[in-house]
């Protein structure tokens, strides 16, 4: 009998400590929250960005009334929780599985027949676009200690200097859409559950920001132009007020107060659970770097390229909330970063987005927010962010 139990309890410390540091979600969907696992497997890891990689595949199945299972085709009806016809694209709210079980041909690809390769040369002629990024000379960075990602956890602060070594300020502030984007930054309360109070200033700003990134740089209007040409948009008008409400939609992550948006979540950053929530933004982290209020501790992950644009997995302290990975696009410009957001999130919502900058893969994370809608049933954007192995 001793021996039985020796080998029971065996078998469970085993079993525990494969939950512990496995990264992958297989046997362990709708497992209850343990801070010490890497990664989760649960229906909230989306909301705090530390979803798995394989969640989507592995245990993302539609709750009834969420799936697309004998529904394809069905006509639009304002009741239902999501649709399963060839216009959900077009206003983003297609059940998860529409594409597996409906297919692609109009608009099963997040709304119409734009495909992997199109939307990859899209993120390509941006990347060729981007005449505000800093050049080597106006943005040096100092990356110093790389961590394995079975250390991200470990909050061990392995580098003793600013991961920011020089920015030119000068030079990149002044370009209107760095001034209007560096505007929005402090208009936002950190904490989920404070309800946000815009001034009229404040959602000047906004426009101001969408106008200087969008309407005022080729690269803007080269994305609103393939979007026009693919059926999203029938004018730029429209395409603006999608994304003002797309990205500064309030909705609430938190006691039900309207404490969030897309544009804070992934800019500016927030706090949730005693957590880092969001925080993709490298302008962001610099700034707070330079007031004291970031400690830069590692990064986890670097990507290929050896000019700006780049992208690093960062684990950091943000006044005394750490981070275990923030993955971000480091030295692009404002515009940039808004645009490829936008176009996976537009293109591929819920969905991992296939992108190439520079002849080099990147994968964009993006995550809907189910809670609520704007306009016809459109979602606002939850997350999106640089996967990051």
């Amino acid at each position: 009998m001793k021996i039985i139990l020796l080998v029971i309890l065996l078998v469970t410390l085993f079993f525990q400590g494969y939950s512990t540091g496995s990264t992958s979600c297989q046997g362990r969907c709708d497992e209850k929250y343990n801070s010490q696992n890497k990664c989760h497997c649960n229906s909230k890891c989306s909301q705090y960005d530390n979803c798995c990689s394989d969640f989507e595949a592995l245990c993302n199945t539609p709750a009834p009334g969420l799936s697309c299972q004998g529904r394809c085709g069905e006509k639009y009806n304002s009741q239902n929780k999501c649709h399963c016809n060839t216009k959900c694209g077009d206003h983003n709210n297609c059940c998860s599985d529409y594409t597996s079980l409906c297919g692609s041909s109009g608009g099963g690809d997040g709304g119409s027949d734009i495909t992997d390769a199109e939307i990859k040369s899209m993120s390509e002629a941006l990347y060729a676009l981007d005449s505000n990024k800093p050049s080597a000379s106006e943005l040096i960075i100092d990356s110093q200690a790389r961590v394995p990602n079975s250390e991200t956890s470990s909050q061990n602060d392995l580098s003793p200097r600013p991961l920011f070594k020089f920015l030119d300020e000068a030079s990149l502030f002044s370009k209107p859409s760095y001034a209007a984007f560096v505007a929005l930054l402090d208009n936002y309360e950190r904490n989920t559950g404070t309800t946000e109070d815009f001034t009229p200033q404040q959602l000047a700003e906004q426009d101001t920001f969408l106008k200087e990134a969008m309407s005022n740089t080729e690269l803007g209007r080269e994305l609103y132009a393939f979007l026009f040409t693919k059926g999203r948009y029938s004018s730029e008008e429209e395409f603006l007020h999608d994304l003002k409400m797309m990205w500064f939609g309030l909705y609430s992550r938190y006691a039900g107060k309207m404490d969030s948006s897309g544009f804070e979540h992934i800019f500016a950053g927030e706090i949730k659970g005693g957590k880092i929530s969001g925080f993709h933004n490298w302008l962001q982290f610099y700034r707070l770097e330079k007031q004291g209020l970031i400690d830069y501790y590692s990064h986890s992950f670097d990507g290929p390229w050896t000019s700006y644009p780049d992208v690093l997995g960062m684990q950091f302290m943000w006044d005394g909330y750490f981070k275990q990975v923030g993955s971000s696009i480091i030295g692009c410009s404002p515009e940039f970063d808004l645009a490829v957001y936008s176009l996976c999130y537009i293109t591929r919502p819920g969905k991992q987005c296939k992108l190439s900058l520079g002849g080099k893969p990147l994968v964009i994370q993006t995550y809907t927010w189910d809670k609520s809608s704007y306009g016809n049933g459109k979602k606002y954007i939850g997350s999106a962010f640089p996967a990051t192995p």
